[in-house]
């Protein structure tokens, strides 16, 4: 662990007749510390007792304001060892792109290593069975995956694959290639998705595999996959950790169109 961090933060900095929380003032102004590299990964924050003394607030401010940066991933704290830094703003950030989701999920195979959890055929539940468009008798492979970018763990997927395609390849084959081009062996390649996007809290053994704080921010993904005869050959849950993913999309206006008013 690194030593403790020169970063300062002043009473004048503060402004105590604003409408937002001075916990909240206090929280944004060590959060863009942290996102701008300022303040680097493994360094250690200010005890609380220091800043209660240094800003004029209370403690249950400085607790409140260190509490949301751990919820928030930016933090660990540690009982008895302080508040030590835990995003890097030096790593590196992926990003995705409707116009190029195809290419995009295939690069990130490339650019990333993949760990399998865990693999089993199942009998699919309703839902599953309605999204591949199986009988309810059918069986449905269950992939459990990590990826990890840079060292970092960076996706939590979890992934329903109909049994005849799963065939195709190996369990080896799983903890090595991207599914996509697993998919493209298999003679199934996938042209089209549908997608749904959200925001979530992480659940605590989401969050144990990501190494984040239970309750971060996570980006998730649910994405349902079909290849050129329009059949659904993958049902998807992509959990992504929010520091280490961005999706990115162009949006055109129609001449003469209007614009729905925000």
């Amino acid at each position: 662990m690194k030593e403790e961090t020169a970063f300062e933060l002043t009473a004048d900095e503060l402004d105590e007749t604003s409408s937002l929380p001075l916990y909240q003032q206090i929280y944004t102004k060590i959060r863009e510390a942290i996102i701008s590299g300022k303040v680097p990964a493994q360094s250690k924050l200010p005890a609380e007792q220091e800043l209660v003394q240094s800003l004029g607030v209370s403690r249950i401010t400085v607790k409140r304001a260190f509490n949301e940066l751990a919820i928030a991933g930016l933090v660990r704290r540690y009982r008895g060892r302080g508040t030590v830094v835990t995003y890097d703003a030096t790593a590196p950030t992926v990003k995705g792109s409707f116009e190029n989701l195809i290419d995009g999920l295939k690069r990130m195979g490339i650019e990333t290593q993949v760990q399998l959890l865990d693999c089993e055929m199942i009998s699919p539940s309703p839902a599953i069975a309605e999204a591949l468009e199986l009988s309810r008798n059918a069986s449905v492979q269950r992939i459990v995956r990590l990826r990890i970018l840079a060292d970092e763990p960076f996706s939590y997927l979890v992934t329903y694959v109909p049994e005849d395609i799963a065939e195709a390849y190996s369990e080896d084959d799983l903890a090595t290639a991207s599914l996509i081009s697993l998919l493209e062996k298999a003679g199934h390649r996938p042209c089209e998705a549908t997608q749904t996007i959200t925001a979530v809290p992480a659940e605590a053994a989401v969050a144990a595999v990501l190494g984040v704080t239970t309750g971060s921010p996570l980006l998730r993904i649910h994405r349902i996959m079909r290849d050129a005869t329009g059949r659904p050959v993958q049902d998807i849950t992509a959990t992504y950790r929010a520091d280490r993913f961005q999706y990115e999309m162009r949006l055109t206006r129609e001449k003469n169109s209007d614009w729905t008013a925000e």
